[in-house]
């Protein structure tokens, strides 16, 4: 994941909380190149809708890109950096990457894990950044 795609996501938490963020992901073969940020249609604390309009269009912009969207992001304000039994509920299923940022780290700062949904289980992968 490119560092400018990490700190997109994070601020995007801070400035929506205590809101749940979310956005979709767009990669480049295997890196995350992009984050596209999306309105919470559900305008939740606790819960997180990806706007159908944000979603087309994110869609339409990293397949412009000649990027494919391989996940979501959402934040957790005051939550847990685990995903949350809804989160897996909703999953859209096998290969798709979520991306959580929650209020784990120092001082009540918003840190990112990420999380592989495939064959119906969550597995955390790391999470390396390149400039």
């Amino acid at each position: 994941m490119h560092e400018r795609v990490l700190a997109a996501i994070l601020e995007h938490a801070a400035a929506d909380a205590p809101l749940e963020c979310c956005g979709l992901l767009a990669a480049d073969g295997d890196t995350i190149v992009a984050a596209h940020r999306a309105r919470n249609a559900l305008a939740s604390e606790t819960r997180y809708l990806i706007d159908p309009a944000d979603h087309f269009a994110a869609l339409r912009s990293a397949r412009n890109e000649r990027q494919h969207v391989v996940g979501a992001y959402h934040s957790h304000p005051a939550g847990p950096e685990l995903p949350s039994a809804r989160d897996i509920a909703e999953s859209p299923g096998d290969d798709w990457l979520h991306a959580i940022a929650s209020r784990a780290g120092p001082g009540g700062q918003f840190t990112l894990c990420l999380f592989y949904a495939g064959r119906g289980n969550f597995s955390r992968v790391a999470l390396v950044t390149m400039r």
